[in-house]
């Protein structure tokens, strides 16, 4: 028996190291809630999701008032039930992003716990299917970069080892996005992967207009062309272009993948850790995908999601964009373009509490049990 015995929780605001833009938003910061777990036995597990800029004060009072006093006295090997006895008990406000974020760092605090009592790192408890995996880069495709530095960047990460780089989308005119890529193009060659992101910026008669244009590039997927909830919208985008749609960033529960995907409306699922509401439901999302023989190529949080696409067999590539360096003493391992699950019991990210402890947002803690 694994009974919880103590709940902590808190929240950090990091500030992105980079000026991240897209057609949508600007990232200036990023509130992230933990969640730290005690069993009977003086074991911990330390979970977390994230915000971009807004958000985190609602996720504490839901957690606070809800959900973190019903964990007490739980049987912390029992996930699964735990998972959907909190959806159930917040039925008010599921399914949505408050909600999902909420869970999402209860639900890895309690697999981080339940790695470190196994002595077996993520990856391999969820199915080891492979060590390491492939990356592309975000971090040098933000908006507002210049054609000359998004060039820089792209064979930069291609001299590393990347397999590809993700430009964003969602200038003014077609033309904008078409000359970005183009130089990009032209400098990569034919073989290294160029991905787009609109940030669910365009109507779908725009949406179509680019698709045209990204065919003749040889791009190799349209990421959030459309608004993530209009399903039917990207089923006909979806079938009108041969380049492959991606979606999941901006979905909050397991039935909106089921509909992409018994829809083809999806080509690439981008199912994010944090606002699917945790490792539980994450994986079960990755499975419905395969088998649909859809790949997953997770949004964000590169150092969590390494153990999960490496877990599962049909997850080609990560994302790179660098988020915890400020919070841990050792960063994710990669080599030549390839990043590398943990082999640490838990989710293998080695927090730096001191570290944690002075970035904490003040009024936005609280304890719960012994």
């Amino acid at each position: 028996m694994a009974l919880i015995s103590k709940v902590e929780i808190f929240t950090v605001d990091l500030k992105p190291k980079v000026k991240r833009t897209d057609a949508t938003q600007s990232f200036d910061s990023q509130e992230t809630p933990f969640v730290r777990i005690t069993d009977s036995e003086g074991q911990t597990g330390l979970g977390y999701s994230y915000t971009i800029g807004q958000g985190g004060g609602a996720i504490m009072s839901l957690l606070r008032e809800t959900m973190v006093p019903k964990l007490i006295g739980r049987e912390a090997e029992e996930i699964g039930r735990i998972w959907r006895d909190l959806l159930f008990s917040t039925h008010a406000t599921s399914v949505g992003a408050i909600t999902s974020l909420a869970l999402a760092a209860i639900d890895t605090a309690l697999w981080d716990l339940r790695c470190k009592r196994a002595g077996l790192p993520l990856f391999q408890m969820l199915g080891g299917a492979k060590d390491s995996v492939a990356m592309y880069t975000t971090e040098g495709g933000w908006l507002h970069i210049s054609t000359e530095d998004l060039v820089a960047d792209a064979l930069d990460a291609q001299s590393k080892g990347f397999s590809g780089s993700k430009v964003k989308i969602g200038k003014p005119h077609l033309s904008e996005d078409r000359a970005r890529l183009a130089a990009v193009r032209d400098a990569v060659g034919p073989s290294y992967e160029i991905m787009v992101d609109a940030n669910q910026s365009l109507s779908r008669a725009e949406a179509t207009r680019r698709a045209h244009m990204l065919e003749q590039l040889d791009i190799a997927w349209f990421e959030e062309p459309l608004p993530a909830d209009d399903v039917l919208e990207h089923v006909a985008l979806a079938a009108s272009t041969s380049v492959p749609i991606a979606v999941g960033e901006s979905m909050y529960s397991i039935s909106q993948f089921k509909d992409y995907l018994v829809t083809g409306g999806a080509s690439i699922v981008q199912v994010d850790v944090a606002r699917i509401g945790g490792i539980t439901p994450w994986m079960k999302v990755a499975h419905m995908a395969e088998a649909h023989n859809v790949p997953v190529c997770p949004h964000f949080l590169m150092e969590l999601h390494v153990s999960l696409v490496c877990a599962i067999p049909n997850a080609p590539w990560l994302e790179y964009i660098p988020q915890l360096d400020g919070l841990t003493k050792t960063a994710m391992r990669m080599e030549n373009g390839r990043a590398f699950a943990s082999m640490e019991p838990g989710l293998g990210i080695d927090w730096d509490m001191d570290a944690i402890e002075a970035q904490k947002i003040d009024g936005l803690s609280a304890s719960f049990g012994a």
